[in-house]
């Protein structure tokens, strides 16, 4: 199976606005995951994204990729 958003972005491989391509992609595929599970995102992290804003989950991000 291919690496989610976030386990690319945690690595380096993307940049945070790459989370755009990949959910156009499941947007065009027939996945049945949720969008936040396709792009590897947890409970907490889909609130942010949803309820805040991408800022707010980009900043959760940053703060795991910098404590690895």
């Amino acid at each position: 199976m291919e690496k989610s958003f976030k386990e690319m972005y945690l690595a380096g491989e993307v940049e945070f606005e790459a989370i755009d391509d990949f959910s156009y992609e499941w947007g065009m595929s027939d996945d049945e995951r949720t969008l936040a599970q396709y792009l590897g995102l947890n409970e907490e992290e889909e609130d942010a994204w949803v309820s805040v804003s991408e800022d707010a989950l980009r900043e959760m991000l940053v703060k795991e990729k910098e404590a690895r």
